[in-house]
């Protein structure tokens, strides 16, 4: 629901500033000042140096003399550390069993070698764990660890200056025996060394070693034992690193669990879902879909608010201001007599009944997830209990919200200026928590960019101390920096601008941002062809190849997507008036019914959504979002793009008709190195949609897609081809 408050020019609430709490959350432990990124911390009790008497004639005058690191002896720089979002400010995501590749600039002055690490831990351990950082070139190092459980992990970098590696590498180039010995009497001070920093079995080895390197035997033979990578292990073991330095920053990390990378949602009304026309639907009749949405292969089932609905000022049919006694009015007009946010509207069922639905959809692999929406009918309790919550205009009367040119006279916003932001806030928090105590953990948060940042940021953290595996999917439509800001706080899906991209242009650009941009690693993408509020031009005049062709677009795109299904799979493609995206009768205003018989009939897309759905659940490949790949087709009209699992055993190439009147074909350009596919041999596409196969060679190869028919192309590659080595004949 697109809404904006008009705010009362003439009364103003003062702003205070947030609450600590508000803050995102920090580690006790502070990091040690170091020298890094070429700026060196302020010697501890170090006061404003003196200033410098400018030399004669000198133009140029220093302020200050430039202060020195805390302990100059630390040369390493580390530097352009990623990922790293706003310079630590705010933390990446990933879910459960990932692993993260971290990399940085770490250069010293000279030639010595260095030695770098990436320090990681989950927040609250003690102790960190580490795993050593490899050159690559440039003075670029990388590293990687695994996230292993939900809640929030840090990491940073820490490199030194290793006189070991720097020794070894000079013994090996040396030629003349004088070097050599010298060498070898160097290295053995240096390994006696680190036998004093070992213990148990690795000291004596090292000490052994070290009186081997300056013994009684051949010289090539002692200079072969310092090579020795055994020793280059147990010294690396237990290196040196009084001197080592640290970024200066621990960054963050936010696992969550699976379902936050890939799910597939289905939204639908609970009060339609009454198997007789005309009739209040109930929790109890959305049972009886669990096993259909299953068989289709959603994940999670979204539900519009499902708490009592408000009477004053209630919207009848089609939006309209005159109502009929028996119209049911908007569920986002929140609150009534019976009750508000942690109430449930009398005709939809118990609280009991709730929970139990709640209880048969996961028992069928199903989420529910519910829709949190932060506005309240005229008549809800809050607006008595707590009047300084909203904004009052001149006549005595509340501000409604607005989004000019529309009008929701039955909805009140939230001034989250007033002077009792505190108690609004936690208010606010115990909303989510009510819900989460009855079994839920996936929220929709209706028009999150209506309200303050600051809030979202310490209610979202609060959140997920207690429910870690919290999923916070933000119905944001608005401004690209803002919806960003949204996802860096905590929301972990976004909704996006999927459904007004249409172009092969549009998407390959689009796509692009969200899947290789600096983005990717806070922002996820959820991509839905349509919403109760939006029904596109795409969708109101393309007909079913439209229907089609934006469900694959969605489905292959992006490992989350999500569709209003009913209305999807019916096709219901008619606007209320020539250049709405408003349903004519829509359903957030009355009860639509629809029947299984309608539903599962030939004028549904239910058989095409399902396999849709198999083919994403048995393919790895389309359940990541980084690995999208555009390839190139000389026909505008068509978009061709692929995923590959990481270990190559899965590759998909997705072929799509944007044109849903004509039958459009063309040449593809197939990048086979990101396929891996051997540009010398032919390789099969098996079409996942039709059961077809094709044998292609390289990478040019011819497409013909009419929509009418079949507007896109599902392929799975198959780099093995049988020959006749293959036969067995004694298989029978």
């Amino acid at each position: 629901m697109t809404k904006k408050t008009v705010a009362d020019d003439k009364k103003k609430t003062p702003v205070e500033p947030a609450p600590a709490a508000a803050t995102a959350p920090t580690t006790d432990k502070k990091p040690v000042p170091v020298a890094a990124a070429g700026r060196p911390a302020a010697v501890p009790g170090s006061t404003k140096a003196a200033a410098v008497e400018p030399a004669p004639n000198s133009t140029a005058i220093l302020s200050e003399v430039p202060q020195i690191a805390t302990d100059g002896r630390k040369r390493t720089v580390i530097e352009g550390v990623t990922p790293e979002i706003d310079g630590g400010r705010f933390p990446i995501k990933r879910t459960v069993g990932d692993t993260i590749v971290v990399e940085a600039d770490v250069f010293t002055d000279g030639h010595d070698s260095l030695s770098c690490m990436v320090q990681y831990r989950k927040v609250g351990d003690a102790g960190w764990q580490e795993v050593p950082m490899r050159f690559l070139v440039n003075d670029r190092w990388r590293g990687e660890f695994q996230v292993l459980d939900l809640g929030r992990y840090e990491y940073t970098v820490t490199a030194w200056v290793d006189a070991f590696k720097s020794w070894r590498h000079d013994l090996g180039r040396w030629v003349q025996a004088e070097d050599i010995a010298i060498a070898l009497r160097v290295g053995e001070k240096l390994v006696e060394s680190a036998s004093q920093r070992a213990a148990g079995e690795d000291a004596e080895w090292l000490a052994k070693r070290a009186k081997d390197l300056v013994g009684d035997q051949d010289l090539n033979y002692r200079r072969q034992l310092g090579l020795d990578e055994e020793l280059a292990r147990l010294v690396e073991r237990h290196a040196d690193r009084r001197l080592a330095l640290s970024y200066g920053k621990e960054l963050g990390v936010i696992v969550d669990d699976e379902r936050a990378r890939f799910s597939t949602w289905y939204e639908m009304f609970p009060r339609s879902c009454s198997p007789v026309p005309g009739k209040h639907g109930t929790f109890k009749d959305c049972e009886v879909w669990l096993p259909r949405l299953v068989a289709m292969g959603f994940d999670v089932l979204y539900f519009p608010p499902i708490h009592p609905v408000g009477r004053v000022n209630r919207k009848g049919k089609n939006n309209t201001l005159t109502p009929n006694p028996d119209d049911v009015g908007s569920p986002w007009a929140i609150g009534a007599a019976e009750g508000g946010h942690k109430d449930i509207l009398p005709e939809l069922g118990t609280l009991e009944d709730f929970r139990r639905l709640v209880q048969k959809a996961k028992e069928h692999g199903i989420e529910i997830a519910l829709d949190i929406a932060l506005q309240c009918a005229p008549d809800h309790p809050y607006v008595k209990q707590h009047p300084d919550w909203f904004r009052w205009r001149p006549d005595g009367t509340v501000q409604y919200a607005e989004n000019p040119p529309k009008k929701y006279q039955d909805i009140y916003p939230f001034n989250f200026e007033t002077g009792d932001w505190k108690a609004l806030w936690e208010e606010i928090k115990s909303i989510f928590e009510f819900w989460v105590a009855q079994g839920v953990r996936i929220f929709r948060v209706d028009n999150p960019h209506t309200k303050p940042f600051a809030m979202w940021e310490w209610l979202i953290a609060e959140i997920k101390k207690t429910a870690p595996n919290a999923i916070f999917l933000a119905e944001a439509f608005t401004r690209p920096k803002v919806m960003h800001r949204l996802a860096k706080l905590g929301y972990g899906q976004s909704y996006t601008y999927y459904a007004w991209r249409n172009t092969k242009w549009e998407l390959t650009e689009y796509l692009t941002e969200l899947t290789q941009g600096p983005g990717r690693d806070y922002f996820r993408p959820n991509f839905w062809p349509n919403t109760p509020d939006i029904l596109t031009d795409a969708l109101q005049f393309g007909g079913r190849p439209a229907f089609m062709s934006r469900l694959v677009l969605a489905a292959t795109l992006t490992a989350n997507y999500g569709i209003y299904g009913p209305a999807y799979e019916m096709m219901e493609h008619v606007a209320i008036k020539h250049g709405s995206e408003e349903y004519l009768d829509s359903e957030k205003y009355q009860l639509r019914y629809r029947s299984f018989k309608e539903l599962d009939g030939p004028n549904s897309l239910r058989d095409f959504i399902a396999l849709i759905n198999r083919i994403r659940k048995r393919n790895p490949a389309l359940q990541i979002d980084w690995n999208l790949q555009f390839h190139q087709v000389d026909n505008e009209q068509i978009i061709c793009y692929s995923k590959v699992a990481a270990n190559r055993a899965n590759v998909v190439l997705v072929v799509v008709n944007l044109d849903p009147n004509y039958t459009q074909a063309g040449w593809t350009q197939l990048d086979l190195e990101a396929l891996g596919v051997d540009p010398h041999q032919p390789f099969q596409v098996h079409d996942l949609l039709t059961g077809a196969h094709y044998m292609w060679n390289g990478p040019r190869n011819y497409v013909e897609l009419n929509p009418h028919r079949m507007p896109a192309h599902v392929f799975r590659l198959h780099h093995h081809l049988h020959t006749e080595r293959d036969f067995d004949p004694f298989g029978g």
